[in-house]
């Protein structure tokens, strides 16, 4: 037996699905606090000592938090061709806005303390406020499109042909239900970001304020992932794959895959999914609770709640993995839209040596540089932004 075959290729498939969730739920709890406080830095902090200390909260951990977003990529990349090219094709002028404000923010943290101007320095700290709301608008405006379905289909040669040109594309995706995710999206990294302030500051004005947006917050994440729900469930079509071949070709047009009935029938089929809403929930509702109560662990149960809430999307629309809304057959599946059998084992194999290594350099880090940031602190440490 060839060695890439110890593993068979539909039991590759699901893993790399299952790697593909981890690396972007990684890079929502992780990179995610940075984001959320980056988008609160202009409402918590008032004085330039404070934002300084809110900055300086995630000032040692932001580089590395962004290495989950990398791998993501990559994962899709290597492991998904056919993912990549529809994705990043039609979410192009999106994906763009998304780096701009990725590659913004750590000019803006390495720019901000160059000078002393308050002008100077206040633009910057708006500059870290879009690096943060940006994107994580723009990622729940993702899947709610993938959600809905996203306008394609498949020529003859697999080549993705989009409806609508340049700017019509973008204003597509602006729909109704797509920004509801958008704001339960930016709404969770706001609680997120609030729970990091208040585990990484000092009693004071910063964590006051953190706590009171961050509850409020998490309140608007929670009603805005049940209206979501809700939406599914009454005005959005599901879609059903009629010929699941788990290791069949990579060739979307192959498989029957037909629109209609709804995306929450898949919590009658499996019913064991229904743990990850119920995380959404109870996570992001201890969350509330720990940022009004001043609880130390509010950071993990928010950490659970965006757990639950990215976790139930991938479950609910298993095996669909971006789905078309003009042509259901040009649906991109877990079955039909991977690498092939050698090139997802040779993947594996590397994932198994450096995801641990990650890990474990990882966790060192926050080890190291563990403890609350202090005004004290500003002073003493002459690499402090």
């Amino acid at each position: 037996m060839i060695l890439y075959e110890l593993i068979d290729y539909g039991t590759l498939r699901v893993i790399w699905w299952v790697l593909l969730g981890v690396l972007l739920i990684g890079f929502a709890l992780t990179d995610g606090f940075d984001m959320g406080v980056g988008a609160l830095l202009p409402f918590v902090a008032k004085t330039d000592t404070e934002r300084r200390l809110v900055i300086n909260t995630v000032g040692p951990v932001w580089e590395g938090n962004q290495v989950w977003f990398i791998l993501g990529g990559g994962a899709i990349f290597a492991a998904w061709p056919p993912l990549y090219a529809v994705s990043f094709s039609g979410f192009y002028l999106a994906m763009w806005l998304i780096l701009a404000a990725l590659i913004l923010r750590p000019v803006a943290f390495k720019y901000r303390s160059k000078r002393d101007g308050k002008t100077w320095r206040e633009r910057w700290d708006w500059a870290l406020f879009a690096g943060g709301a940006v994107p994580a608008l723009i990622f729940g405006v993702a899947v709610g499109n993938v959600l809905r379905g996203v306008p394609f289909h498949l020529n003859d040669r697999l080549m993705p042909i989009y409806e609508g040109v340049g700017f019509l594309k973008l204003l597509f995706l602006l729909n109704p239900f797509a920004l509801v995710c958008g704001a339960v999206s930016v709404a969770m990294l706001l609680a997120h970001g609030a729970g990091w302030l208040v585990l990484k500051s000092e009693a004071g004005p910063i964590t006051e304020r953190a706590r009171k947006i961050g509850s409020m917050a998490g309140l608007v994440a929670m009603g805005g992932y049940a209206l979501a729900g809700l939406w599914l469930l009454v005005l959005t079509d599901g879609y059903q794959l009629a010929n699941a071949v788990p290791d069949g070709p990579s060739n979307p047009l192959l498989s029957e895959v037909t629109k209609g009935g709804t995306w929450l029938s898949a919590y009658v089929e499996r019913p064991w999914i229904i743990v990850a809403p119920l995380m959404g929930f109870a996570g992001m509702g201890l969350s509330v609770l720990g940022l009004r109560k001043g609880w130390g662990f509010t950071i993990l149960a928010s950490k659970m709640g965006i757990f639950g809430m990215i976790a139930s999307v991938g479950l609910t629309m298993f095996p669909f993995i971006l789905p078309s809304s003009i042509d259901p057959a040009s649906s991109l599946t877990v079955w039909d839209a991977s690498s092939s059998q050698r090139t997802l084992f040779v993947m594996l194999v590397a994932a198994a040596i450096f995801m641990p290594i990650i890990l474990a350099y990882t966790a060192w880090v926050y080890k190291v540089l563990w403890g609350k940031v202090t005004e004290s602190d500003l002073h003493e440490n002459a690499n402090s932004y």
